[in-house]
């Protein structure tokens, strides 16, 4: 039996429609966007499939449809291949609420308001300071973490996103983001690309959102599971819940350590599966070096891949 780990991905991954095909074609993919439409009281899912992207791109949209996209998709994957269960969860960002959801550590019911709120209180944060993010290409993340402390903009700038080698994300206000793309292209960066992002997430420009995410957590109880959780924060596999918690919740203002968090358990892993809208996190894999295959659930002709295993 392959041991199998499941990545969901996060905010930017986001396109008008991502799902439809499922929807359209699995009862089970149908029931979850319609639960989600129930608990949330309004029609998220006419949002996702329909658009307009400028809404769809909205904090507090686009954290709701990624995540309930990932999960119809995933009760499809449960439902075609009962036998592939996970040994890890993980997800980049946002994605850890789908990661949750997918380890068994916090249901479906209880994670699509929690990452509601956790949207709203992004997007006031968002509202408050204009923010932004930018991802980085050739330059090695000590290159960024160097010249972000030696811009000295603490108000201003941070590093959000260790993606993988080459591949760094830095967030701030417009200024702050403007600043680092150009010190970024001085010090040799080859690209320097704006995100499809609402503002500053993994920044001090989100402390607001960390507070209200916190105090909201006091009221959430995560389950015991047997399958892992490889955690953004620290970047590595987290197995006491209570840490799992603040690790949440810390998550809002600190770095995203995608990297570390797949090298730490990539040795174990016999086959990724990305779920979820985008191909992102298959090409950070192979960037990262990782030896194994990964195969993305995107579109409903993807299920052939995992049936030819």
């Amino acid at each position: 039996m392959k041991r199998v780990a499941f990545l969901f991905p996060g905010q930017g991954a986001q396109v008008v429609g991502m799902g439809k095909d499922f929807f359209d074609t699995f009862l089970v993919a149908r029931e979850v966007y319609q639960q989600g439409d129930e608990i949330l009281e309004r029609s998220l899912s006419k949002v996702v499939f329909e658009g307009p992207a400028e809404s769809l791109t909205e904090t507090k949209s686009s954290q709701t449809g990624i995540y309930l996209t990932s999960i119809a998709l995933l009760r499809v994957l449960q439902e075609q291949f009962p036998d592939l269960q996970p040994a890890l969860c993980a997800g980049l960002s946002l994605g850890e609420y789908s990661a949750l959801t997918a380890s068994n550590k916090l249901s479906f019911e209880m994670t699509l308001p929690l990452v509601q709120f956790r949207g709203e209180v992004m997007q006031a944060a968002c509202e408050e300071t204009r923010g932004t993010m930018a991802a980085l290409f050739g330059l090695s993340a000590e290159q960024v973490e160097t010249f972000v402390k030696e811009l000295a903009l603490p108000d201003d700038l941070w590093v959000a996103n260790f993606n993988c080698p080459g591949q760094t994300v830095i967030s701030g206000t417009l200024k702050g983001v403007e600043t680092g793309i150009e010190e970024a292209k001085k010090r040799g960066a080859k690209r320097a690309i704006p995100l499809k992002v609402h503002g500053a997430f993994h920044s001090g420009l989100m402390r607001g959102a960390k507070k209200r995410l916190q105090e909201k957590f006091t009221s959430i109880s995560l389950d015991d599971s047997p399958i892992g959780l490889v955690m953004n924060v620290p970047g590595a596999l987290v197995t006491d819940r209570e840490a799992m918690q603040k690790n949440l919740v810390r998550q809002v203002t600190s770095p995203v350590r995608w990297e570390q968090g797949i090298r730490s358990v990539e040795s174990e892993i016999d086959l990724f599966v990305e779920i979820g809208c985008g191909r992102t996190l298959a090409g950070m894999n192979k960037q990262i070096g990782v030896m194994v295959p990964t195969i993305t659930l995107n579109k409903v002709e993807d299920l052939e891949k995992l049936a030819n295993l």
